[in-house]
């Protein structure tokens, strides 16, 4: 099952094809305070709502995704926890890195069609990072990894924006990294973990302005889910709505400028587009990080 939320009021949505069923049928009868608070108690109280969302899925009339506003699945996800430097990415290293993770604000949520705003922090570069991430469906802490899966809720795309040499000394930090407004596009569709066979196995793709830059398969993770969510799940407890996005291959990194259009798509996960402004409007050349070291090692 495919799950959205769409409109000015987040109203929850089920989608058939291409269409957005709207479901506030099932979201009227959850006690709620904010779109992201309904999503938490749907996803810990699935099992409840499933069968009316499948009635609705079938029967329901619905809107063309395209008619309608797709807002983030998870508004504000109660933790957004990022995997770093998770793929292998060079073929010739066979020693995969440390295990290692950052949180990033939930405030840098945004969803499709919104615009990533580059701020005027006097950055080096500001990049996009596409990722799987995953959805924790209850209550989860010191998981053995055999049994994560159990823990799962679903998948959604993640662009993880960065924001580089902005910290201490002209150095990366995360926080400043990573934790601006915007700086999270996620979304169109939640996918429920059912619908994926082989989280391990998905091919990332994004494009800026048309161009093909990142092109990844799942299965090069130094680090995989099961692991991921045992490491993390032993130092976070872990709740239904938490977002834990797995990292990206750094090597077809590229820069992001103002005017630009970025799409980004996991299998059948629906696309994420979003927009780029930047009130500076600085540039950088277009190409990716192997792109740029092929030119200057040439």
């Amino acid at each position: 099952m495919r799950l959205v939320l769409f409109g000015d009021d987040f109203r929850l949505g089920v989608i058939r094809d291409d269409l957005v069923v709207d479901a506030s049928d099932v979201s009227n009868s959850i006690q709620y305070s904010s779109p992201q608070d309904m999503m938490n108690k749907l996803i810990s109280n699935f099992d409840k709502y499933r069968g009316a969302l499948e009635k609705l899925q079938i029967n329901g009339s619905g809107s063309h995704m395209d008619q309608v506003r797709l807002r983030p699945p998870l508004p504000r996800p109660p933790r957004l926890i990022c995997m770093a430097v998770n793929y292998m990415e060079d073929p010739s290293v066979t020693e995969r890195p440390p295990i290692n993770a950052f949180n990033k604000s939930s405030s840098s949520v945004i969803g499709h069609g919104d615009t990533v705003v580059l701020p005027s922090d006097k950055a080096t570069i500001f990049e996009h990072e596409a990722e799987l991430a995953l959805v924790i469906g209850k209550d989860s802490k010191l998981i053995r990894a055999e049994n994560s899966r159990d823990h799962i809720f679903g998948y959604l795309n993640f662009i993880d924006v960065s924001c580089r040499g902005t910290g201490p000394n002209g150095k990366d930090s995360f926080f400043i990294g990573k934790s601006w407004d915007t700086f999270g596009p996620m979304g169109p569709v939640l996918v429920t973990a059912d619908e994926i066979d082989d989280p391990d196995s998905l091919q990332v793709k994004l494009s800026v302005q048309g161009e093909l830059r990142q092109n990844y398969n799942t299965c090069d993770m130094a680090h995989k889910i099961p692991e991921v969510i045992e490491w993390v799940s032993w130092v976070n407890t872990l709740e239904p709505g938490d977002v834990i996005s797995c990292g990206t291959n750094h090597l077809e990194l590229g820069p992001l400028q103002d005017g630009d259009r970025v799409e980004m798509e996991i299998s059948d996960f629906g696309k994420l587009v979003v927009n780029v402004s930047d009130d500076l409007q600085r540039t950088w050349p277009r190409e990716t990080r192997a792109q740029r070291e092929a030119r200057l090692n040439s």
